[in-house]
């Protein structure tokens, strides 16, 4: 562990109030003063009350609060657990003007609030091309069939009794939008880690290996090239997966998360997983699956989801989340209150494996030190990362790089840029950077 003071510094509580559409604009502006003027008073709130205990002693040892003398609430006073009243500030949200509709939109999950490597399934990130839906489970069909033929032997339709009588298995995965961080290619679009990489949540998920139902229907494994997966949303949405990947047992068929049913915003009662490909792959509402030997092109793949090249082409089918990483505190909109000690925490995944290692700066990517990995490392999973930092009250840039076991290394903006432009929406995974400046106050920033 690094040499560091004995004295700790305080950061102001991660979780972030509401971005109105003039904090947004502020931003894209290039202004920041919104920041100081939202921070300053919490600062001198929480500084004050910290002198006086020290010279005085804390009323809160010295008195008995209500709580420790009086009875509390009764057993299964909520028949179903509900968060602190003191964390409601806690919560996923949407950017304003970020689309037309709210049914079309995105919800981001608060990473700069959460601990460990688990998402709460209340605070999984939301993104849906047509609303959700409470579908009945009693009402709800999967069927398996082929393009002809030759492709399944007897197609089937599965009730959810039917799934839920078949031998699950439990996994643990990361699901990220192929659009996350996607408003950042061109330039800082946003100020908080909510909004940068809030399209991220990591959840455990149960569920019936893909391949068990296709073996199920007789499937033909030699003439299968694809599989096609449907929703049952109002878009329908459709996308097509290489067999290979249902081949490994790796895509399920889910109906668990997080030791409970899917939550409806989450695909209930029915949804696919397929760990390391970008999220709209993880279709919703699984109503269809669809055997094939060529991809189906379907308009989520020929026109959205794809990546524009710096000469104008499109790549399509860049399904794969590469290796990525980000410092979920300190980042940007939080507050420095103190010099002194501070724990650097932050996130980091690959849709190719195992994460390897992090490697953290304070200087802008000059220097780097190896930061703790965090147990447990799973494959295609959030890997939770910190670092000792002793911060002396100057300017400081923070970031982090992952390498993963194939050996990838994170790319910073430069290296990304000259491959793929400044025009794409998809698949960026550059080095995140969060300046800190003498004040305390954290912002986001991009280091070529």
């Amino acid at each position: 562990m690094a040499e560091h003071p004995t004295h700790r510094g305080r950061i102001r509580p991660a979780p972030e109030n509401f971005l109105s559409e003039a904090d947004i604009a502020a931003v894209k502006e290039g202004r920041r003063d919104f920041h100081r003027k939202a921070h300053i008073p919490a600062s001198a709130a929480v500084a004050a009350p910290g002198l006086a205990r020290a010279a005085e002693g804390d009323p809160n040892i010295l008195t008995l609060p209500p709580w420790t003398t009086s009875l509390g609430q009764a057993v299964a006073a909520r028949p179903y657990g509900l968060p602190s009243q003191y964390e409601k500030g806690l919560q996923r949200r949407e950017s304003p003007g970020l689309t037309r509709m709210p049914q079309v939109s995105v919800a981001f999950t608060p990473l700069q609030g959460l601990f460990g490597i688990i998402t709460p399934s209340g605070l999984h990130f939301e993104r849906h091309h047509q609303g959700w839906s409470d579908i009945d489970p009693s009402r709800h069909r999967l069927m398996v069939h082929g393009t002809d033929e030759g492709f399944v032997k007897q197609p089937k339709v599965y009730t959810m009794d039917d799934i839920l009588r078949l031998p699950p298995v439990s996994r643990m995965h990361f699901i990220e939008c192929g659009a996350n961080t996607g408003m950042e290619w061109g330039n800082v679009a946003v100020p908080t880690v909510q909004y940068s990489h809030g399209m991220l949540s990591c959840s455990e998920f149960t569920g019936v290996p893909l391949r068990l139902l296709l073996e199920d229907c007789g499937v033909d494994w030699k003439k299968a090239k694809y599989v096609l997966a449907e929703g049952a949303d109002g878009s329908s949405m459709t996308r097509t997966i290489p067999i290979e990947l249902v081949q490994s047992d790796e895509v399920l068929v889910a109906y668990g998360q997080n030791g409970e049913m899917l939550r409806p915003e989450n695909g209930y009662p029915l949804r696919l997983v397929v760990p390391g490909v970008q999220g709209v792959s993880w279709v919703k509402w699984l109503r269809r699956i669809e055997v094939g030997d060529q991809p189906w092109a379907t308009k989520d793949e020929a026109i959205h989801y794809i990546d524009l090249m710096p000469d104008g082409r499109h790549r399509q089918y860049t399904s794969t989340q590469e290796c990525k990483s980000v410092i979920t505190t300190p980042s940007g909109g939080q507050l420095l209150l103190d010099k002194g000690f501070y724990n650097i925490s932050g996130l980091a995944w690959s849709g190719r494996g195992k994460i390897k290692r992090v490697d953290v700066s304070t200087d802008g990517g000059v220097n780097w030190r190896p930061a703790r990995i965090e147990g447990p490392v799973l494959s295609k999973c959030l890997t939770r990362f910190n670092i000792d930092w002793a911060w002396d009250g100057k300017p400081a840039v923070l970031q982090s790089r992952a390498v993963d076991e194939t050996g990838y290394v994170q790319p910073a903006y430069g290296q990304l840029r000259a491959v793929r432009g400044t025009k794409s929406i998809y698949h960026n995974n550059a080095i995140q950077s969060w300046k800190v400046v003498e004040s305390g106050e954290v912002s986001n920033v991009q280091v070529l």
